[in-house]
């Protein structure tokens, strides 16, 4: 007989990831995030929810990758904390996937609120602020939609005025922002992003 006094144990809110972290879902301790961790989730996390053309997926790893590469274009004077911080803006995704954004806003405010927990959490991690000044997250912004409509138009069948309309104009892009909208093997892309932040904590 089941003994129906025995309390039941609470749903498991922590995932463990490939470096031995145990990362709490729910409350998510600086100490327990690894770059090594990110850049293995993020280099097999889909952008696009996969729907791209090429042998291999663009990933979130490679998108981070270009924005950086743009914001570096449209703000010469970044300095490197700022990078990073570019850099990692869907960090938070290595946990949580890469949420297309008409779902985002179909869950609401509960899933952006855990979103910028763990957001925070990785700040914290590098040596960052906890929340960026509203300049660098315009800077951001424009090159998260800047990176978008490469993205949309090159690898996703967007047509140019579709995109436009969603992400506005096209960016300036450098010739190695080019070289990155190239999609590359998942493997290849976490060396490259496990690299930058180096060079960029240095």
């Amino acid at each position: 007989m089941t003994d129906k006094t025995k309390p039941l144990s609470p749903p498991r809110a922590w995932q463990r990831m490939l470096s031995g972290r145990r990362l709490d879902l729910l409350d998510p301790s600086p100490l327990d995030i690894e770059i090594e961790d990110i850049a293995h989730g993020l280099s097999r996390v889909a952008r696009w929810n996969g729907q791209t053309q090429g042998d291999y997926v663009f990933s979130v790893a490679q998108h981070s990758l270009l924005v950086e590469q743009i914001a570096r274009t449209l703000s010469p004077g970044l300095g490197a904390k700022e990078q990073l911080t570019i850099l990692l803006h869907d960090a938070a995704e290595y946990v949580i996937g890469d949420m297309i954004s008409p779902f985002k806003n179909a869950l609401g405010m509960d899933y952006r609120q855990f979103e910028a927990r763990l957001q925070n959490a990785i700040h914290l991690r590098f040596g960052l602020p906890a929340h960026s000044s509203a300049s660098l997250a315009r800077v951001t912004k424009s090159a998260d939609k800047g990176a978008a409509y490469c993205e949309a138009t090159l690898l996703a069948g967007f047509s140019e005025s579709e995109a436009r309309e969603f992400f506005g104009p096209p960016p300036a892009l450098t010739r190695e922002a080019k070289a990155l909208l190239a999609p590359l093997p998942a493997g290849d892309i976490k060396a490259m992003l496990i690299d930058r932040v180096f060079v960029l904590m240095d």
